[in-house]
């Protein structure tokens, strides 16, 4: 009698003491725009996995990439509301919102996504945003060069920009503007169908989305411009009371990991930089260089963007100058 209460008795505490493994499991949801065979989404998708692996389990993710979960305009207040418990998204969707971190997406020349990746980061860890204060964020990385494309206008000069209606997003519509161009504010995912049906001209964005987002096959020319190029910050981020009920060593663990993922991120945007020029390439597109006193015009006309960031930062109560002087000294 006594054995089998002892065996009764050892059941119960095997089954409570699995009940509460189980319980202590977090599950949580990531939410992402990118279509999944893009190079970024493998990578947000490959983070979970990551997380997964390093807390044996622990925390598990449900992954939701093309807008299935949340679209980018309302993914931030979408994680904030705990709609999703994770989200990565472009911040230029949320025009107006990320004031210091508009200051990275300015036309200052960038030459690779690594390097505007660092210095996202950087501008991020050195300011310490509070627009960022209602999630927790996971980190930040950003694409190479932004680049000029067109359908079927073949653009040299700044003049043969006027009248033209180009996507643009944030700090790339203002860019267009300044060029002479009419920006049309719309998403990525948006650019395929207005290239396709010419409700757009072309697009400003990085090579990469010509193989990504397959827009190779609805543009034809490209301007490479040192001068004018300009990057977009992504952002991941997590839910703040999420990321408070995770242990503090599931938060060391993912912490780590987002360092590793920033980096690989703006490697993948370097990479996927050339694989988008080969496929546009592929398909007849021409890269239109423009000679030195052409690239002259183009930086002296952008030049009132930057200007423009200052003096608007300035009256949110942020040193405009200070973020853009920043940038320039760790490009």
């Amino acid at each position: 009698m006594k054995k089998i209460t002892f065996i009764t008795f050892l059941a119960i505490c095997i089954s409570a003491l699995f009940a509460f493994n189980a319980s202590a499991k977090t599950q949580l949801t990531y939410a992402n725009f990118f279509p999944p065979q893009h190079g970024q989404s493998k990578l947000a998708e490959s983070w979970c996995k990551e997380v997964e692996k390093r807390t044996n389990g622990e925390v598990t993710f449900k992954y939701y990439p093309s807008s299935t979960l949340l679209n980018p305009g309302t993914m931030y207040d979408g994680v904030i509301n705990g709609i999703a418990d994770v989200g990565f998204t472009v911040l230029a969707y949320s025009r107006g919102r990320f004031t210091v971190a508009a200051g990275i997406d300015l036309p200052l020349g960038y030459t690779s996504g690594v390097q505007a990746t660092k210095i996202a980061n950087a501008v991020f860890n050195k300011f310490q945003p509070k627009e960022f204060s209602d999630t927790k964020v996971m980190y930040l990385h950003a694409h190479g060069p932004g680049v000029l494309h067109t359908s079927d206008q073949k653009v040299a000069n700044l003049g043969d920009l006027k009248g033209l209606k180009i996507r643009g997003t944030g700090t790339s519509g203002l860019i267009v503007g300044a060029l002479g161009g009419s920006a049309v504010g719309k998403s990525m995912r948006e650019s395929y169908t207005m290239l396709q049906k010419g409700v757009v001209d072309g697009s400003l964005h990085p090579l990469e989305a010509d193989k990504g987002w397959k827009l190779g096959e609805v543009v034809h020319y490209a301007v490479q411009s040192a001068a004018t190029s300009y990057t977009t910050t992504f952002a991941v981020f997590m839910n703040k009371s999420r990321w408070n009920k995770l242990t503090p060593e599931q938060q060391k663990i993912i912490t780590k990991i987002n360092a590793e993922w920033s980096v690989k991120h703006g490697k993948v945007w370097d990479s996927d930089d050339v694989a988008g020029t080969e496929f546009f390439k592929s398909k007849g597109g021409k890269i239109i260089t423009l000679s030195a006193d052409e690239e002259a015009k183009w930086k002296a006309a952008v030049a009132p963007v930057i200007d423009g960031y200052i003096q608007k930062a300035g009256k949110k109560g942020v040193d405009g100058k200070a973020v853009v002087d920043f940038i320039k000294a760790n490009m």
